[in-house]
């Protein structure tokens, strides 16, 4: 089914891979990561096999659909795809990212991943947004606030 490569790269909390060993991150050095391709992922989506990938790793619940405390349909809806977003939305436990990890088959493959997409043109090194909006709208308004009060002021003490 999944191909297996040991390349030894692990994705990150960024979403770009890294290289380092199965060492590093608790496994041993020679552990062969099998990769499956969302098309080969896409297969298993029935009640009878059922995978999920969450943070790019594939997880075969299939024997945990019935002790799921929010009901099998929430899972079979999001069978054979992406989970990662709804699995976020509700919030899961420690204890439920823990249990998880028993059902953990492998990954999604290098090219089948999502890429993060960052604006990184209007920002700058210190993280903060360089744009001409950020400081031309509060002026602007600074400016009509300022004549504002300045009429106000003019117009009381001609009275």
């Amino acid at each position: 089914m999944g191909e297996e490569i040991n390349d030894n790269l692990i994705n990150t909390e960024n979403g770009c891979a890294s290289n380092t060993t199965g060492e590093e991150n608790g496994g041993t050095s020679g552990s062969d990561i099998k990769y499956y391709t969302l098309e080969e992922i896409s297969l298993h989506n029935m009640s009878s096999d059922t995978w999920l990938v969450i943070h790019d790793k594939v997880y075969d619940i299939t024997s945990f659909l019935e002790e799921h405390p929010g009901g099998e349909e929430v899972l079979l809806e999001q069978a054979g795809g992406d989970a990662t977003e709804s699995f976020e939305d509700v919030g899961h436990s420690t204890d439920a990212r823990e249990m998880l990890q028993q059902y953990y088959i492998g990954e999604v493959q290098l090219d089948d991943r999502k890429k993060e997409i960052t604006k990184c043109n209007d920002v700058t090194e210190s993280g903060q947004i360089s744009s001409w909006t950020t400081w031309l709208i509060p002026a602007a308004a600074a400016t009509v606030v300022g004549v504002m009060y300045y009429y106000y002021v003019l117009e009381h003490k001609s009275s």
